[in-house]
């Protein structure tokens, strides 16, 4: 008996969980609806600025000394009168980043170029400190945003500038592109996780009025937006998302051109895509704490409620998948004890729940494949990876979004960049970033879930007609198996170089040392 109603709270806790999925999994249809109808609709500068305004454009880093150089010179290239254009390098770096910077920005400044070099001792608020002490002395009424992974292409600046000709127009949003998107598998799928939200997501919600964010990068933002909203703040990982809501509430409008791209790097590493997807989740978690109760209790319309109310929550998706995955296999189990003939109507529920929590994240990505547009079998390639990497890092952004509902901000860990998409050469150098103690306690958990679900499909073998009676679950249990297992063994395997070059043994005296990624991977 006992044994019976747990089954029963395992099936009704696995149905609850799989709903809530299809919730959000309607919701991402509705984008895709909204897309359809409005991406038609481009923006156009209503009049042109004469004069061009002054404009600042930031730069800000932390120990990039692989790209410093490249994304300050890329910045001196931007085509925009010189008496006009100012050019800030936001530098908090504590290694030899901070003497690449210094010697690239005195090179340019004796070119006649309007830069300069902020280095902050004390990191306090970490990238928005950094950008809240360069406005204090940004001359431009205008402020450029670029990370150092980034390349901003020469003709950024004026084919965005016009956009502020409407005085309601607070920020405008260029769509990144990838110089790495080709490498590997976690290269590719975390390309088209970034080409679903800037295509659909943002482009459904800037051209229906709905609140969109800034990308922390690749935008423009007019001074007096930011100063009205309340400045940089550093009370959340996202300051980007956090100052996007804060603008908006206050009438601010943006504007997202899809076809003016900047390219970045792409995290190569599992460990640093892991750091990048933590402080996004987290991040995302507080701005939610801090913010979706403003939108309700300010704004009328119930359109924007609504669609802030998924925006911002969508970092609990992830406790929802890492629930699922637990569940999958229990609820799987007992149907084959208890349910010895499906029922029609409950195949058709069954399926149903399933189509709508996963068809919605194939259409939602194969929609902004399209857009590229890419061949269909290019796309329907890749799909796999793409699922399983996502449920495989599931209980990495589950942590943060717990986290990020129950702690304040916290350290910001960067992104470490690596300038290896330039060159064959540059391609072929080993590199690899330790991760802490916390990065290998996560990965030894999603071995165990890959483990367990693993254990679970080889359960089901035992059962009479097992194949019949739960065949549509099992390209979903084969995804969670390889998701899992691949992010644990992708991390592992970023982990162990680091550990071997600590233990290599260098003679007293050498003044040599291994280097490690170390410091290039925690931020603080």
């Amino acid at each position: 008996m006992e044994l019976a109603w747990l089954g029963h709270a395992i099936v009704v806790a696995y149905v609850v969980v799989l709903t809530c999925l299809c919730i959000y999994g309607a919701h991402r249809y509705f984008l895709v609806w909204l897309f359809y109808r409005v991406r038609d609709r481009r923006p156009q500068p209503p009049g042109r600025l004469d004069p061009l305004p002054t404009v600042t454009v930031q730069l800000p880093m932390y120990n990039e000394k692989r790209v410093a150089r490249r994304v300050i010179e890329a910045a001196a290239k931007i085509d925009y009168p010189r008496d006009k254009l100012q050019i800030q390098v936001l530098d908090d770096s504590t290694d030899e980043t901070v003497e690449i910077v210094r010697e690239t920005v005195e090179r340019l400044r004796a070119q006649g170029l309007d830069i300069e070099h902020i280095h902050r001792t004390d990191r306090t608020g970490y990238k928005a400190g950094a950008l809240a002490e360069g406005t204090k002395t940004a001359r431009g009424e205008f402020i450029a945003i670029f990370d150092a992974d980034f390349l901003p292409p020469p003709e950024i600046l004026k084919k965005t500038i016009h956009y502020f000709a409407d005085p309601r127009v607070g920020m405008v949003q260029c769509r990144w592109d990838h110089l790495n998107r080709h490498r590997s598998l976690l290269t590719e799928a975390q390309a088209i996780l970034l080409d679903g939200h800037f295509f659909i997501e943002h482009t459904a919600r800037n051209r229906t009025g709905r609140f969109m964010s800034f990308n922390g990068t690749a935008g423009i933002w007019r001074k007096a937006a930011i100063e009205d909203a309340g400045g940089w703040q550093h009370d959340t990982l996202t300051e980007d998302l956090d100052l996007s809501y804060r603008a908006q509430l206050r009438g601010w409008k943006f504007v997202f051109l899809p076809e003016l791209t900047a390219p970045a790097e792409l995290p190569p590493e599992m460990v640093a895509f892991k750091a990048q997807q933590h402080r996004w989740t987290k991040g995302g978690a507080q701005t939610c704490r801090k913010l979706l109760p403003v939108v309700f209790s300010q704004v009328r319309d119930w359109r924007i409620k609504l669609e802030a109310f998924f925006h911002l929550t969508s970092c609990c998706v992830y406790v929802l998948m890492l629930l699922l995955s637990l569940l999958l296999g229990p609820a799987l189990v007992f149907k084959l004890l208890v349910e010895p003939i499906d029922s029609p109507l409950k195949t058709a529920w069954d399926s149903l729940l399933f189509f709508v929590g996963t068809g919605s994240a194939l259409s939602f990505y194969v929609v902004s494949q399209r857009q590229l547009p890419r061949r269909w079998s290019e796309i329907l390639r890749q799909l796999p990876g793409l699922m399983a990497i996502g449920v495989g890092i599931a209980l990495n952004n589950a942590i943060a979004a717990i986290e990020g509902f129950l702690k304040p901000a916290g350290e910001f860990v960067r992104t470490p960049k690596y300038a290896d998409c330039d060159s064959d050469q540059r391609r072929k150098r080993r590199r690899a970033a330790r991760g802490d103690r916390r990065t290998l306690l996560t990965a030894w958990g999603e071995l165990a879930i890959g483990l367990y679900l693993l254990a679970c499909l080889l359960v089901l073998f035992f059962f009479d007609h097992w194949f019949e009676r739960v065949s549509a679950a099992l390209p979903f249990m084969g995804l969670f198996i390889f998701g899992y297992l691949y992010v644990a063994f992708s991390t592992f395997a970023a982990c162990r170089p680091a550990r071997r070059r600590a233990r290599v043994r260098v003679p007293a005296g050498s003044g040599w040392r291994p280097l490690s990624l170390a410091s290039q991977v925690r931020r603080g």
